[in-house]
């Protein structure tokens, strides 16, 4: 943009410099940005029209455009108001406004959707499904128990490199969103599958070919995260699992079969690698119907 436009459009000048500063500190992904730039873009446009700017918009301004977007959802209204708090929180901390205009206002209530997830025992079926005695099945086996012994995202899980794992003590070094490190322990179970799979299947795949991919695909490259999660699609079925799975679902169990068995939320958080507390405590959510469930089925007034 040259100084020009800087000068025409000062509005937009605050935006790219707060999604730029956005972007440093959490490391956002290309469309979480795309969307925090489409919002504000909009609603840059809609206080130029009325003779407006930013910096010296109000709070009645802000719900006058919150309450003329059409009929969009809830989810949507509360994502572009998160969109102007973030604006304005910025804006207020490098002192270019005297007031927060979005501080007073409340954010639309979002009903709470509980993440998909299995029983305990329907994981120990889809863990037990993949054929051992091959290559392939021995890498899917592994790669499931490491997930529901971790719970790392999958494109965590196909992205492992050899040396993010130590076997002696037993964690895997797990580089999440925001290049965020963290530490997180493997289980016996799951280190046992690593372990065989390290020595009997993965140097097969590769052929001899040296790399440090930790669980290549059947061509002996990165796998695809689409890849592994067909493949998990394939042994539900098998497994005569009828839920409608997501990508995420042996994450949600790991954090749900932990909190059932009495583990705490932020070592929860921790092990998820979640920045914010509050985007766990949807587990704990998960973990109550479970109480309530059972209470219901065995109390004897249930």
């Amino acid at each position: 943009m040259s100084g020009r436009d800087d000068n025409l459009n000062p509005g937009r000048t605050a935006i790219d410099a707060f999604l730029d500063a956005l972007w440093m500190e959490r490391g956002l992904s290309d469309n979480t940005l795309q969307a925090y730039r489409s919002d504000l873009y909009g609603y840059n446009t809609w206080l130029a029209q009325r003779g407006q700017s930013i910096s010296g918009a109000r709070s009645a301004d802000l719900l006058a455009y919150l309450s003329q977007q059409g009929t969009a959802s809830v989810r949507t209204s509360a994502r572009r108001l998160s969109s102007l708090r973030r604006l304005y929180q910025y804006l207020a901390r490098e002192r270019q406004i005297s007031s927060d205009p979005s501080a007073i206002i409340e954010a639309p209530r979002l009903g709470r959707s509980l993440p998909k997830s299995l029983t305990e025992a329907e994981v120990e079926l889809l863990l037990n499904v993949p054929d051992a005695e091959t290559a392939i099945g021995l890498r899917d086996r592994a790669m499931l128990e490491v997930l529901y012994a971790t719970g790392l995202r999958v494109s965590e899980l196909v992205g492992l490199r050899l040396e993010q794992v130590n076997l002696r003590q037993g964690v895997v070094r797990v580089l999440g969103k925001g290049n965020k490190e963290r530490l997180v322990p493997l289980g016996e179970e799951a280190l046992h599958w690593l372990e065989r799979y390290l020595r009997d299947a993965r140097p097969a795949l590769f052929r001899g070919v040296p790399d440090a991919t930790l669980f290549p695909s059947s061509r002996g490259q990165l796998m695809r995260r689409q890849t592994f999660w067909h493949a998990v699609k394939r042994y539900a079925m098998q497994a005569g699992i009828r839920k409608t799975l997501s990508p995420h679902v042996l994450r949600h169990a790991f954090a749900t079969h932990l909190l059932n068995h009495g583990a705490d939320l932020r070592v929860v958080q921790m092990l998820l690698g979640h920045s914010d507390i509050s985007t766990t405590q949807i587990y704990t959510h998960v973990a109550r119907e479970r109480l309530k469930n059972l209470h219901a089925q065995h109390h004897p007034r249930g």
